[in-house]
């Protein structure tokens, strides 16, 4: 070996890192045993004393009193893995199928593979309810650990070298600025995070021949933990095998190279066969889901994405690339590392290079993201690129530090890509002091190390250029979790920490609670998915996987919804009410100021109102109601009933003027208007329609007065779009007459089990029962003791024929594709089973 290699690097590794040749395909690592241990521990210690130093930095929860909830981390994933740890402790009405309290019923097995198949998250049965963003905080940091100390593991079993740089760059990977970006608010990804260094090593067992059974048992939980990143992460590891089949053993044949290729592609095969069940049941669920609007790839500009690399640089629109000033300098340096096979150096150079333009490029972008740009966030898979960088610097560094020569390249790299990204809008005030600093310690510690490492006298000082390497590299990761973290909140929507208002709606919620025999809606809460969080029944539900079929029947029935349709939020509506079975209806405003810094306190009130049961019967025939297709006809024609008169308001200027009976309340329909809305003598109604992305609920502006007068200011914050009928005036007693209709022929019991309702009707019942549930995919009814077949629809509604003979209906609901996804990982399992015997009988052989 160059006496450049040995350097402090050796010297704390002790003999591994001397120069040990290669492992043999197939040997036992014996010399890695204590390396393969104390790397990946000293990582995940690393990693997690490094994320909790920049959630203190940032002042937030749990180690301050700032919000963590920004966008969705606080409306979808804070709520489920409430959901999540109530359903685990037997403390909800649905079951792993069915979700009753999210949009009046959800496929909940499609959520759970969305949002909460990970291993980790199982974790949060050991919290208190009342702790449920601590849970998720201690879920996103042990998912952070593990990335790191599995990062660690993989650089080891690439190649022997000195544990604690492995360490130092497996933290590095933990804590990119994908995580803090990105994964760290979208805990699901982090899954991915961990599961690209697996597949590495399920590549390299592949390659070797080793562990035909633990490679494909290691991509099934990858995928079932969360499909779609892992599905980014196994590109990635292929990037990974292709570079080793062609630059780890120069001597192996085309056709042992070739066999690693096939093994490897049959541990996929088998492995994802063997997630099949869950799966199959999310993409599926993707398929019938509110549909986003197509978006359009458009890259970074070039010098955005260079921007990115530095510390403290914030943006959806560009890749998060920041792996620490240190670690990219050491990555940068392996091109010019004549201590490193000249075929490895090309290989992994060319492969990172190959994957940065990938990025850039609409075809490989499609294929990254699994043929669909996604809306927000189109860099999604960084964290791959992340960890080839990391890759290259360990093959860099394995060795010893990279002689001069490698070190001026690498540096010379290094500051053209800062002063490139000089006029990005990317750049932050820290970024430049933060990766000087950083450059100026990692600077220090190769000059520390480089003339003493062979001094028995001097044996402190390459334990001091160690320290100085890990303080560069730590220090400039805790800024940038700290700074992205305060851009965060600065710039997106947020949602404030759970406190008093949630507690007291849901302490009402349950008071309430009278289900099957009616529902109960907790009504708005700050954040989304506020059912999941306090319980009921309500409509409001956000998630990737709402329904179109629920989306499209409560907007046409006058519901809001915001994220381009798949946020349904609730109506406070006596129609709605009565068609929902909605009998109990929980109020809450706050009482003071929502900040990001504390837990806000709030006012509830309770209503209960008659309703009829949650199935109802239709007579036979069409009944007469307003003819239309505007959200009062709607709603009449599933009630049955005439309730609302219907006006033809005048429109002059900005001002609506009609007649209504002297009593009835006035309802305001405008799903895309943005603005106020003001009936005369009553206070302002704030809509806030913006099409696509949020559509505005209908709501009531006050009673029409003796004289019969309606009136309404529009006071619009856009263009104004009105439908052809947006005045409705509701007629109380005619609703309470129908009602009681519906109540007296509607069914008499109502029993709910986890998925399945069973309601008894009275004798002779005609025409249609309806469950008042959307008709998504996957009910079956059956009315008497016929078989359960595919539900009907009524208005948009679960519906099953009657003949006059039954006298009770039952519905069931199972989760589309589960037969098929069974089927898929019986297959599955049973090509393991003759994988693991023909190993072995080979093996004895």
């Amino acid at each position: 070996m160059p006496p450049a290699a040995d350097t402090v690097l050796d010297e704390v590794d002790g003999e591994e890192g001397k120069g040990a040749p290669p492992l043999r395909a197939g040997a036992p690592a014996r010399g890695l045993r204590a390396p393969a241990v104390a790397g990946p521990l000293s990582a995940a210690l690393l990693t997690a004393v490094l994320l909790c130093l920049a959630t203190r930095l940032s002042r937030s929860h749990p180690f301050g009193p700032v919000t963590r909830n920004i966008v969705d981390l606080g409306q979808q994933y804070l709520p489920f893995h409430a959901y999540w740890r109530a359903l685990l402790h037997g403390e909800t009405h649905g079951d792993a199928f069915l979700n009753w309290n999210s949009g009046f019923g959800s496929n909940f097995l499609g959520d759970i593979g969305t949002y909460l198949s990970s291993p980790f998250d199982l974790l949060v049965v050991l919290f208190p309810a009342d702790r449920i963003e601590l849970a998720l905080y201690v879920v996103t940091a042990v998912k952070i650990t593990a990335a790191g100390a599995a990062m660690a593991l993989l650089l080891l079993r690439l190649r022997p070298g000195p544990w604690p740089v492995a360490a130092v760059l497996g933290t590095a990977y933990a804590l990119s600025g994908w995580t803090f970006n990105f994964g760290a608010s979208v805990p699901m990804w982090l899954d991915g995070l961990v599961a690209f260094p697996l597949l590495c090593l399920v590549g390299e067992w592949a390659r070797t021949g080793r562990r035909p059974v633990l490679g494909p048992l290691v991509v099934a939980l990858a995928w079932i933990a969360n499909f779609y990143t892992a599905y980014m992460a196994t590109l990635g590891a292929a990037v990974v095998l292709v570079v080793r089949l062609l630059t780890a053993d120069e001597t192996a044949s085309a056709r042992l190279r070739l066999a690693g290729l096939f093994r490897a592609a049959r541990g996929v095969l088998i492995g994802v066969g063997l997630a099949a069940p869950l799966v199959v049941v999310v993409f599926l669920g993707t398929k019938v889901a509110d549909p986003t609007p197509e978006t359009t790839f458009a890259a970074a500009a070039w010098t955005d994405v260079l921007a990115r690399f530095l510390p403290a640089t914030a943006s959806v629109a560009s890749p998060a690339l920041f792996i620490g000033t240190p670690a990219l300098a050491l990555a940068l340096t392996l091109p010019f590392n004549r201590a490193v096979a000249t075929r490895v150096r090309a290989g992994w150079a060319a492969a990172i290079v190959l994957v940065t333009l990938s990025l850039q490029w609409e075809p490989t972008h499609l294929l990254w993201h699994a043929g669909a740009s996604p809306n927000g966030i189109p860099y999604r898979q960084t964290f791959v690129l992340c960890g080839l960088l990391l890759i290259a610097a360990w093959f860099s560094a394995a060795r010893g530090v990279p002689r001069p020569a490698a070190l001026l390249g690498g540096g010379a790299l290094l500051g053209l890509l800062a002063w490139a990204a000089r006029g990005s809008v990317d750049i932050d005030r820290w970024t430049y002091p933060a990766s000087g600093a950083a450059a100026v310690l990692a600077l220090a510690a190769v000059l520390l190390a480089r003339p003493h490492a062979r001094r028995t006298t001097a044996r402190v000082l390459p334990v001091l250029a160690l320290v100085l390497f890990v303080v560069a590299q730590a220090g400039e990761a805790a800024v940038t979790g700290m700074r992205i973290e305060e851009q965060q909140r600065s710039e997106v929507s947020w949602s404030p920490r759970l406190g008093p208002w949630h507690t007291s709606v849901a302490e009402e919620v349950a008071r309430a609670d009278a289900w099957p025999r009616h529902r109960t809606d907790p009504g708005e809460v700050p954040g989304g998915n506020d059912v999941l969080l306090v319980g009921g029944q309500g409509p409001d539900y956000y998630s990737s996987l709402t329904a179109e079929v629920t989306s499209r029947t409560l907007a046409s029935l006058g519901f809001g919804y915001y994220a381009k349709g798949r946020h349904p939020v609730t109506l406070d509506n006596p129609v709605t009410d009565a068609l929902f079975s909605i009998g109990t209806r929980i109020r809450s405003r706050p009482t003071e100021r929502v900040r990001q810094d504390a837990a806000p306190r709030a006012w509830v009130s309770v209503t209960t109102t008659p309703v009829p049961p949650l199935v109802t019967v239709r007579p036979p025939g069409r009944p007469a109601t307003h003819p239309g297709d505007s959200a009062f006809a709607r709603q009449e024609r599933l009630l049955g009933a005439e309730v609302y008169e219907l006006p033809a308001p005048a429109r002059t200027g900005r001002t609506l003027t009609a007649r209504c009976p002297a009593g009835s309340q006035v309802w305001f329909w405008a799903p895309e208007y943005r603005g106020a809305a003001t009936l005369a003598g009553e206070r302002p109604v704030d809509f806030e329609g913006k099409p696509p992305a949020v559509r505005a609920p209908m709501r009531a502006l006050g009673t029409v007065p003796a004289s019969g007068e309606v009136r309404i200011e529009l006071s619009p914050e856009a263009k104004l779009r009105l439908p052809g009928r947006p005045v409705g005036c509701l007629l109380r007693a005619r609703l309470d007459d129908a009602v009681r209709q519906l109540t007296a022929t509607g069914a008499s019991r109502v029993r709910a089990s986890g998925h399945t309702v069973t309601a008894e009707l009275p004798p002779g019942s005609t025409g249609t029962a309806v469950l008042a549930v959307p008709r998504i995919s996957g009910w079956r009814c059956s009315a008497g003791d016929a078989e359960l077949r595919p539900a009907r629809a009524y208005e948009g509604l679960v519906a099953v024929p009657l003949d006059g003979r039954a006298t009770t209906v039952t519905c069931s609901f199972r989760p589309p594709g589960l037969r098929l996804g069974g089927a898929a990982g019986a297959a599955a399992l049973l090509a393991l089973v003759v994988t693991g015997v023909l190993h072995r009988r080979r093996a004895r052989r």
